[in-house]
């Protein structure tokens, strides 16, 4: 297992302990929804402390904040492990973002202002700017399209008015994200995923909610579907 860089270390008036614990929590945290830390895997307290370069107690922190938000469940006696995925759930993760999200978007469009709409217009250039593969003949997935996609889904529930939803969506977000990352195959897609972009990008910003919320909620049923495919290609799922 890989050793990540070593994080700041402590000093006397604490600051930077609780920064090492916001640190590896990043750190874990992304490794996790990601898919380089398996469902299922056992995340001993010396083993990590080695790859991410912190001590226990900033460990134990991370942990715990990852197991509070789902992510890694907690055993009394067997400690910690990467929360595992039932893709059974898979659905009714599907059915619980759109609805979530679907109000969370109406919201936001309902307080829209000219600032939100040219970050999603400045987002939603820099996806048809950028590869959603690293190879031209087989698919390898790009960091930087990845975290665009995040920021431009986000953004557009940025105006909801409600921090609570926000991050009942967040949560919702990570957890597809690790169906998705799981069942990932080395093949292109004909779907034309930004165009569905474009398609929610230009209802929302003209008011028209009802349709933008009609169009996330198919976007993210298209996406479950390719995703339930390529895991029973894989093997994943019956």
């Amino acid at each position: 297992m890989a050793r990540k860089p070593p994080l700041p270390t402590t000093t006397a008036d604490g600051v930077a302990g609780a920064t090492r614990a916001s640190a590896v929590y990043e750190l874990l945290r992304a490794d996790i929804t990601h898919g380089t830390l398996e469902p299922g895997s056992k995340l001993g307290v010396s083993a990590m402390c080695e790859r991410y370069g912190v001590g226990a107690s900033p460990l134990r922190e991370a942990l715990s904040r990852l197991s509070a938000e789902g992510l890694v469940a907690r055993t009394d006696q067997r400690g910690f492990r990467v929360a595992p995925l039932s893709w059974d759930e898979l659905p009714i993760l599907t059915r619980n973002r759109v609805q979530l999200e679907g109000l969370a978007l109406s919201e936001s469009i309902e307080y829209r202002d000219a600032d939100w709409e040219n970050r999603l217009a400045l987002l939603v250039h820099r996806l048809s700017r950028t590869p959603r593969s690293l190879a031209d003949d087989h698919y390898v997935p790009n960091p930087e399209w990845e975290a665009l996609h995040r920021d431009f889904h986000r953004c557009l529930l940025m105006r909801c008015p409600s921090r609570w939803l926000k991050m009942f969506c967040d949560t919702l977000t990570d957890e597809a994200y690790r169906f998705r990352q799981l069942a990932a195959v080395k093949v292109f897609s004909s779907r034309n995923e930004h165009a569905e972009h474009v398609a929610i990008f230009e209802a929302a910003i003209n008011g028209r909610a009802e349709e933008a919320v009609r169009l996330l909620g198919e976007h993210y049923t298209r996406t479950t579907r390719v995703v339930a495919t390529q895991a029973r290609e894989l093997g994943h799922a019956a």
